[in-house]
């Protein structure tokens, strides 16, 4: 593991980059192998989604992905250190070539949202269906 790259137990922190999504979906399918949780495809598309918008939306030093379960469903959680705007599903929009990951992702999904922090960036969490 690069010194960009730090995983302990659930967590990664790498460098919003190009190849943070790919970094982040080899790390969510060693934690459910290791975890024992099931099919980790949904889990794969959710993260790739979030960290996606950190890289292309936000940039910064560092983002944070973390999977923790919750009374047995997987969440995923990715922390950006410097994001103030809140995602949002867009209108719906007929030509447009981009932004639909959202929404897609609210319907793979038992529940979604984000949370500000006070020292500045937002948790964007992800609840998977069991």
């Amino acid at each position: 593991m690069t010194a960009a790259v730090l995983e302990t137990r659930g967590t990664l922190a790498i460098a919003p980059s190009a190849r943070a999504p790919r970094l982040a979906r080899a790390f969510l399918t060693e934690v459910f192998r290791e975890r024992d949780l099931g099919d980790d495809y949904v889990g794969r598309l959710v993260i790739t989604e979030l960290v996606t918008n950190v890289h292309k939306h936000v940039g910064g030093d560092m983002l944070v992905a973390h999977v923790l379960c919750d009374d047995g469903a997987p969440v995923i959680q990715v922390w950006d250190e410097r994001g103030d705007r809140l995602p949002a599903i867009p209108p719906d929009d007929l030509a447009a070539e981009c932004g639909r990951g959202l929404l897609l992702m609210s319907v793979l999904v038992s529940a979604w949202g984000t949370r500000p922090l006070l020292e500045g960036g937002k948790i964007v969490w992800a609840r998977l269906p069991r």
